[in-house]
């Protein structure tokens, strides 16, 4: 089997690099930070060049931990975080729209009439979550120069000069025939965005161009030691997706949630779209070797960013501490939290929400904050869960998770507790970045399964619910109770 690859997983908050050999996992890792700004109105933006920098920064750290060169590159993104750039220099023209930015809701609002039609055709709702909305909002308020595009295809144009975006996370615009998996005309149409030049959409695995970005000296590219050479770029796929791959959720009924910025729930349903009923979002998985997969998608926008919020706060010193303090006390202490700081997504799609808190009382500690975070956090994921199985039509049997929040123990046994199902920690937290791996190495090598393709997977820890049925139902109705007050009583 070829030697390692470098997979890279460009986040919100961060780019994690992996060197990933067949034979002996994971032999290097580097990360770099990235700043997105959090302004008033819920406006999420970054600067692009500390997207790409870091993407850089990352990738050089893990060859050099790695010490040895690499026969492939892989790179996952966001998803729905857009940018102008021009495409003759690759130079941004626009800051980029983080996928948690709201500023796009004027542009749903005006297009409202078109909600039903746009959901059949790429199987997403209106919203500002999505890629879409934040392109015809650029168009319209800061820029008609250049293109307007997902990062993605910025990054790999800045990487390689070509000028593509997979499958997966062209299905994250909104502009993506779900059945045909291209672009449509119709979508593009209501949004305004007709005349532009977008990019190809290429399966998730293949020869997209080569870059010479993460080499060292001029000497060490030519010989391809060390930092890498002229590395070829042959995987490409959206974050979400490639934990769902990494976690071996293949098959239909199987499903996985990433804590991360976020936590994203994704089923899988097979080779033709699930357009459920439920509230959950119906997209591509991946499209391998020409024959697409899809799964069903389920959002909490506020994951690692609500403990980041309530770090800011004081209460805790940083997501190390939610253990600690919130081992304390016995339970939440009457005290539920709707953490719902940037709306709340699938199964209700309110974006326009603000989290609540209440309960509170003299007594209440930072303890009891840290539960009723925990809980919220898990009771959302409760709630996607279950609408992926009526969507199915059969329940869940066990939820495999990755991503950094599960080094948790209260936040993990919270969600086996509130789900009643087994839920499986992935051994390594870092499942995007192993899941592009896999990807990279298809595209390197078709001849390769997926099975083949991906790492072994041994869960870490398996946890198991510790309170009765009826205990999660009573849990669960305390935080239905309070989202129900916040639908009640926000406009529509």
């Amino acid at each position: 089997m070829p030697g390692p690859v470098l997979a890279v997983d460009q986040g919100t908050s961060g780019t994690k690099a992996l060197v990933v050999c067949p034979e002996r996992g994971v032999i290097g890792s580097g990360s770099a930070p990235v700043r997105p700004r959090y302004l008033p109105g819920g406006l999420v933006e970054v600067d692009p060049a500390e997207l790409y920098g870091s993407v850089v920064e990352a990738g050089r750290r893990a060859l050099a931990q790695a010490g040895e060169p690499v026969v492939a590159l892989g790179l996952a993104n966001q998803g729905e975080t857009v940018l102008a750039w021009d495409p003759g220099t690759g130079e941004p023209l626009t800051d980029a729209l983080v996928w948690q930015d709201r500023r796009a809701e004027t542009v749903c609002a005006e297009l409202a009439p078109h909600a039903d039609e746009l959901r059949y055709v790429t199987g997403l709702p209106l919203d500002p979550y999505f890629a879409a909305p934040k392109m015809a909002w650029i168009r319209r308020h800061l820029t008609r120069n250049g293109v307007v595009t997902t990062s993605d295809a910025w990054l790999v144009h800045r990487l390689t000069g070509a000028y593509v975006t997979d499958a997966a996370t062209a299905g994250r615009t909104q502009l993506l025939d779900l059945d045909r998996v291209d672009w449509s005309p119709a979508a593009l149409d209501v949004f305004g965005l007709s005349g532009e030049h977008l990019p190809q959409v290429v399966d998730a695995g293949g020869h997209f161009g080569t870059t010479t970005v993460f080499g060292g000296d001029d000497s060490s590219r030519r010989n391809g030691r060390g930092n890498g050479g002229e590395i070829p770029l042959t995987g490409l796929l959206v974050d979400q997706q490639a934990a769902l791959l990494a976690q071996r959720v293949t098959e239909p009924g199987g499903a996985k949630c990433t804590y991360g910025t976020g936590a994203f729930l994704l089923a899988h349903t097979g080779s033709t779209p699930r357009r459920g009923t439920s509230g959950l979002v119906s997209c591509v998985a991946w499209r391998l070797g020409g024959q697409t997969s899809y799964c069903l998608d389920g959002q909490v926008y506020t994951a690692a960013s609500a403990v980041r919020w309530l770090t800011d706060l004081g209460v805790i010193s940083g997501a190390a501490d939610l253990d600690p303090v919130g081992s304390a006390v016995p339970d939440a202490g009457g005290v539920t939290f709707v953490p719902a700081l940037a709306g709340l997504a699938a199964p209700w799609w309110r974006g326009d929400l603000r989290g609540s808190l209440t309960g509170l009382g003299l007594d209440t500690t930072p303890g009891h904050l840290v539960r009723a975070l925990c809980e919220g956090i898990a009771a959302q994921v409760v709630e996607l869960a279950d609408a992926a199985a009526a969507d199915l039509g059969a329940p869940l049997t066990a939820l495999r998770v990755d991503g950094g929040l599960t080094r948790s123990t209260l936040l993990m046994q919270t969600q086996a507790d509130l789900l009643q199902l087994p839920v499986e920690v992935a051994e390594l937290p870092d499942a995007t970045a192993l899941g592009v791996a896999a990807v990279a190495r298809l595209g390197l090598d078709p001849s390769l399964t997926i099975d083949e393709a991906l790492p072994a997977r041994r869960p870490a820890a398996v946890y198991e619910p510790r309170i009765s049925a009826g205990e999660a139902a009573e849990r669960l109705a305390g935080f239905r109770a309070a989202v129900a007050t916040l639908l009640d009583r926000a406009p529509v």
